[in-house]
């Protein structure tokens, strides 16, 4: 299925709104989290929704500057990808990053109650009750795993139930997209986190109901 779910991805996917003006705050809250748009592409489409597949490079800080992630020391340096609105980045990012198309970069303040609350995170590489600030540059939105659209092109048999062959052939054709070189290992990992997370039977497909848990589209 659509392609680094991990990067996660995958089917956790499942609007939110807004439309920003380049070097503009915004002084709506948007759930607590303030977003400072500080480059918008004159063609800005399409814009972010729930259940899009993004691909991203964010860093993040702390309230008082210190770095305490960078997506591009991970991973071989790769942008992100994740199904935005689902859980898989936290929910402040998830919010933040809703409404953003392709080569727009931002800077938003999440407060602790959208990162990492009380419990905090890493054994206090992110302590409790903190305010967290990243910063964002979006590379693509495509149409996320959730829809319909996507898992009839994926499930090639038409028989509404996805195979590894089948969801190993669309992720070979999706990565192709993304210009950076992946060794087999990293593909392989990613089909066997989407299978982990998505054959809920164990019986090595992902049928249209375990496909369609966060039910948007009616298959």
């Amino acid at each position: 299925m659509h392609f680094s779910l991990k990067c996660v991805l995958f089917l956790q996917a499942l609007s939110l709104f807004s439309l920003f003006t380049q070097g503009q705050k915004l002084e709506e809250s948007m759930d607590e989290v303030k977003i400072e748009v500080l480059h918008l592409p004159e063609n800005c489409s399409p814009k972010s929704k729930k259940g899009d597949l993004l691909n991203a490079h964010y860093d993040g800080y702390l309230a008082n500057g210190t770095k305490f992630y960078c997506s591009r020391t991970q991973n071989k340096g790769h942008p992100k990808w994740f199904v935005l609105g689902v859980g898989q980045v936290i929910k402040g990012l998830d919010i933040a990053m809703m409404g953003m198309c392709s080569g727009e970069k931002r800077k938003v303040t999440i407060p602790p109650s959208l990162a990492y609350g009380k419990e905090g995170y890493a054994q206090g590489l992110i302590p409790p009750d903190t305010t967290l600030i990243f910063e964002i540059e979006l590379y693509a939105v495509t149409k996320g795993p959730r829809s319909i659209e996507t898992f009839k092109q994926i499930d090639v048999d038409n028989d509404k139930k996805l195979s590894k062959t089948e969801i190993n052939y669309y992720l070979k054709k999706e990565f192709e997209k993304d210009d950076k070189p992946r060794d087999q290992s990293y593909h392989d990992s990613v089909l066997e986190d989407i299978f982990k997370k998505n054959d809920h039977d164990g019986d090595g497909f992902i049928s249209s109901k375990e496909y369609n848990v966060y039910q948007h589209d009616e298959l």
